[in-house]
């Protein structure tokens, strides 16, 4: 068996892509298996490993590839949350899919259609850009046949009053793609972009503690990855600034995920990031987004009235630009051979 390390440039941690084909679907049964190829990569010093994206052709004549992912926690090779998912690491494998001949060769205009068997989300990669070995991609996560947008709340409520050590902190609870929590950054003391992108461990702290009574509300529980947290600012006109907590420590930029989930809560009434880009000057549905480590925007589809009732289609997230590596083997786990396949970033203005 094969499988690929795709680097996202702008991404937390590389991405250990894998035949799905070839390894148990059953949780109790992968979970062993990945543990000892975890293993394997601290031993051969790959421990910045931490997501696994299992993929194989779909055998849905809607889609390309069938995807499931696993997230690495930090706290032991044997500890894994199977719950979430991960845009950059679904581009990964589509780049390496496209490594193996499982699908057409990328052209512009091409299209990748993805099945997130995770959570079932419908996830299309469309084909900006092909050079030889490189290519820029718009991102479409799908709705089937549409969301009200009130129903994206995960509460029920546009905003929730969070109890936490540090005082009660007004957070929007919001999920499409992955779920997470919107904070403002004025209010966590942040008063301009460079204070946002510079902020150390104390905020940092901050925000974990904001995710975990976000996490009690939910009664999920506190020690997995979901909900995420980001803090959305406005401190320029026509442009949002984010910064979010991925594993185990900041994003450098901010998961496709979290675009476009961050997207869709810009357009439900009342949430924090609808409030923030009304005063940015954004048209409703439309977000530009500045990070530490680049720019990038995405659009939401919405029908009907604007309003809860209104109903999210998809949303876009584009400028993602994906760069094909020369591969280089880097050792063996008894039959896998892993392979430095892909390197990705957003594609700064």
């Amino acid at each position: 068996m094969i499988g690929y390390i795709a680097r996202a440039v702008g991404a937390p941690t590389p991405t250990l892509v894998l035949d799905q084909r070839q390894l148990p679907r059953d949780e109790e049964q992968l979970r062993p298996l990945l543990t000892r190829i975890r293993e394997w990569l601290e031993q051969n010093g790959r421990s910045d490993i931490l997501k696994f994206a299992l993929v194989e052709p779909s055998g849905h004549p809607m889609f390309d590839l069938d995807y499931r992912f696993v997230q690495g926690l930090p706290a032991g090779v044997d500890r894994f949350d199977f719950q979430a998912s991960c845009g950059h690491s679904i581009l990964a494998s589509v780049v390496a899919a496209d490594g193996q001949a499982w699908l057409p060769k990328l052209t512009p205009g091409g299209r990748v259609r993805v099945r997130v068997v995770d959570n079932g989300d419908q996830v299309v990669c469309e084909v900006d850009e092909a050079r030889r070995r490189s290519g820029s991609f718009t991102v479409h996560f799908l709705q089937g046949a549409g969301a009200r947008l009130d129903d994206l709340l995960l509460t029920g409520n546009p905003v929730d009053q969070l109890l936490t050590p540090s005082g009660v902190q007004a957070a929007s609870l919001v999920s499409m793609g992955n779920p997470y929590v919107f904070v403002d950054a004025t209010e966590l003391g942040l008063r301009s972009e460079a204070e946002l992108f510079g902020a150390g461990d104390g905020t940092f702290a901050q925000m974990l503690s904001i995710r975990t009574a976000a996490a009690e509300l939910l009664q999920w529980p506190t020690d997995g990855v979901l909900p995420k947290i980001a803090a959305v600012g406005h401190y320029t006109d026509g442009h949002l600034a984010v910064r979010a907590i991925s594993v185990p420590t900041w994003h450098p930029s901010i998961a496709l995920t979290g675009t476009t989930c961050l997207a869709a809560a810009a357009s439900i009434p009342g949430t924090v990031p609808e409030r923030l880009a009304r005063a940015a000057g954004l048209p409703r549905g439309v977000i530009e987004i500045d990070t530490p480590s680049g720019s990038t925007a995405a659009a939401a589809s919405v029908a009907g009235r604007g309003d809860g009732a209104g109903t999210l289609h998809w949303v876009s997230v584009s400028r993602k630009l994906a760069e094909l590596h020369e591969p280089h083997c880097i050792g063996s786990l008894k039959n896998y051979d892993y392979k430095e396949e892909t390197a990705w970033q957003p594609l700064t203005v």
